[in-house]
């Protein structure tokens, strides 16, 4: 692929400076139509020539309208980064729609520590794997995709190093990180290959752009972006990913309610609670202590009918632990910056560190179930957000993280009979509204969409727990039960 590459592309000084005029032009004025669009630009700059990507990078941040075009350079992740699984900076670098990012580097560094046997084959398949999967919801999700890949020979790059070395004007540009990187390329560029290979997705294709000739690179890169965003600017229908049908479940075995198993009648006496409830906090409190220590960080998705009891439970969750150590996200309906980004953009942002525990009430389970049900996400978006969870919770637990995801369940006659009761408590009134009701005539097609949340997405590092919920007192021991017999498997395992 890269020894192939064809050497020797260049463009003269006359017809360079004869294009840059009207490019300028049409770079920006796409840049100013882009703010109205309903999708966001990401440009990924990478290379075996460093040099090369930072000259291209700041010679199209000077053709372009920085305010619109955010650069983020990826090199050795800082310690906040660090914390988190791989491609969480990523995440948290995405553009919102209507704005453009340049992403610069990250590729070779990968190749680099492979070559050198820093991080061994699972590993280095585990993170591209990851890398493809979220190039592709991000496509499905209507994200212009632009990739270039600057290739320089290595006999090529060390002319231009000495050369630079030389020049008193050019020569600080150039450091051992030049010299060390082109020593290395021999065995770095095959692994390079197998990444460009394997993450040139349909819609997000690697370009490998020759780039000895600068002005031959930095013509070709400014007109394919401006060529590709003026072609989707144009489109007149917005971009989605592949339609599918309702029929894609067919294999589904609908007989297998996972709900209508649930014992709502197990329960607890006041003592029994009081005696499990302490016992079961103060095992939690000692294994969050652990796990801060350990750096093992902790995430708790609860989910549940209205009215289940869920922010009783979170209560006897936090109660048990040292404040400074978790969160608690309330999840709402997005916000208009949320709404921006993919839908799971708002979680990646808020994964805790190593050591900290981050519980979400209500989660990006919503995708499939109140947004696939009230028919705010299309057929195909919840569709392929069963894949799209799964493999944002196996990099969770990838990085070491516990995951437990938990469904309070409650049968409709006692979450009617706690509507009533918040109806009459006056500090309780404010949970109440009429979708609360509205919600309960959709009872079973609920229960069809939980039972098929469940099935679709449990795993062995990042299990659903049903907890029987008519009983607040049952549930919060129960819960508590689950998250220290997880938590302790995490640490014995880590």
């Amino acid at each position: 692929m890269l020894e192939v590459c064809e050497v020797g592309n260049k463009v003269s000084k006359e017809d360079y400076d004869a294009a840059i005029p009207d490019l300028r032009v049409g770079l920006i004025n796409a840049q100013y139509d882009l703010r109205d669009a309903n999708f966001p630009v990401i440009i990924w700059i990478a290379g075996d020539d460093r040099l090369a990507a930072n000259e291209l990078v700041n010679r199209l941040n000077e053709w372009m309208d920085s305010r619109f075009a955010e650069t983020r350079v990826f090199a050795d992740p800082t310690e906040e980064e660090s914390q988190r699984p791989q491609v969480w900076r990523l995440w948290r670098s995405l553009p919102p729609k209507g704005r453009a990012s340049f992403f610069v580097g990250g590729l070779m560094r990968a190749a680099i520590q492979r070559a050198a046997g820093e991080i061994d084959e699972p590993q280095f398949s585990i993170w591209v794997r990851h890398i493809a999967n979220m190039q592709n919801e991000l496509v499905a999700d209507g994200a212009l995709i632009l990739k270039y890949f600057l290739h320089t020979p290595a006999k090529e790059q060390k002319k231009k190093l000495k050369k630079a070395k030389k020049d008193p004007l050019a020569g600080w540009q150039v450091d051992k990180r030049d010299w060390a990187a082109l020593d290395t390329l021999g065995p770095v560029l095959p692994i390079a290959e197998r990444i460009l290979r394997e993450t040139s997705g349909t819609g997000a294709p690697w370009n490998i752009i020759e780039a000895t000739d600068a002005r031959y690179r930095e013509l070709t890169v400014a007109r394919s972006i401006l060529g590709a965003l003026t072609a989707r600017l144009a489109e007149t229908q917005q971009h989605r990913g592949p339609a599918l049908a309702e029929s894609v479940f067919s294999d589904v075995d609908t007989t297998s309610n996972v709900l209508s198993g649930v014992d709502l009648t197990q329960t607890l006496t006041k003592e029994e609670y009081r005696t499990q409830l302490a016992k079961e906090q103060a095992k939690l409190k000692k294994l969050s202590v652990e796990a801060r220590k350990r750096g093992v960080s902790t995430v708790l998705a609860l989910e549940g009918w209205d009215a289940a009891g869920k922010g009783g439970v979170i209560r006897r969750i936090t109660q048990a632990m040292e404040a400074g150590d978790y969160r608690v996200i309330p999840v709402a309906a997005p916000t208009e910056e949320e709404r921006k980004f993919h839908y799971l953009w708002r979680f990646w942002r808020d994964l805790p560190a190593d050591g900290k525990v981050v519980i979400f009430d209500r989660t990006w389970y919503g995708r499939v179930l109140v947004e696939r049900l009230e028919g705010f996400a299309k057929p195909a978006e919840w569709q392929r957000a069963f894949d799209e969870i799964n493999d944002f919770e196996s990099q969770i637990a990838e990085h070491g993280s516990y995951v437990a995801k938990f469904w309070m369940h409650v049968s409709p006659e006692e979450q009617l009979a706690r509507f009533k009761a918040r109806e009459d408590t006056p500090y309780k009134t404010h949970k109440i509204t009429e979708e609360d009701y509205r919600n309960r005539e959709r009872w079973d097609e609920y229960v069809q969409a939980v039972d098929q949340m469940v099935l679709r997405t449990t795993s062995d590092r990042a299990a659903w727990h049903i907890i029987p919920a008519n009983n607040k007192q049952f549930a919060r021991v129960a819960t508590l039960k689950a998250i220290n017999k997880g938590l302790e498997r995490t640490l014995r395992n880590s």
